[in-house]
């Protein structure tokens, strides 16, 4: 099965590209994307910051651009993947009555370890935000067979 899988965080310019950028190199035949509760960051690339820590680790985010979740991505896409449980709250409230996606935190691919990615925004741990996004990613992969 091919799957469809949206990342989320708040703004789309730190944890949720970098949920894109690994679960695309870990997934290659799936399609993935990614998008925030928040509307504050709408067509800007990711945070120059969390580029510089992808970079460092192989992953090239340049050409994403941020975009806010929409009501037909709860149709578009087979799984949608929050960074953490504010995120996960948002897109439940969001969430229209007869949507398809199932939604679950991007942690919860791993065994054991933390149950939300911590927001490197605030605590400007870039590096290590996304080493564990890309553990997780790995994680999805084997999940579901990619």
């Amino acid at each position: 099965m091919t799957y469809s899988i949206l990342c989320v965080c708040l703004g789309n310019i730190c944890r949720s590209p970098s949920g894109e950028a690994t679960l695309r190199a870990a997934m290659p035949t799936a399609r993935i994307d990614s998008a925030g509760t928040a509307g504050w960051h709408i067509g800007k690339p990711p945070y120059g910051p969390m580029q510089e820590a992808a970079k460092a680790q192989g992953f090239d985010m340049s050409a994403q651009r941020a975009r806010q979740v929409r009501a037909q991505d709860f149709y578009e896409f087979d799984l949608i993947l929050a960074m953490d449980a504010d995120n996960f709250s948002d897109l439940e409230q969001m969430r229209p009555a007869d949507a398809t996606a199932d939604l679950a935190l991007f942690l919860d691919a791993l065994d054991d370890g933390p149950h939300d990615v911590p927001d490197p925004y605030y605590t400007r741990d870039f590096s290590g935000a996304f080493s564990l996004i890309d553990t997780a990613a790995q994680a999805w992969a084997e999940r579901l067979g990619a």
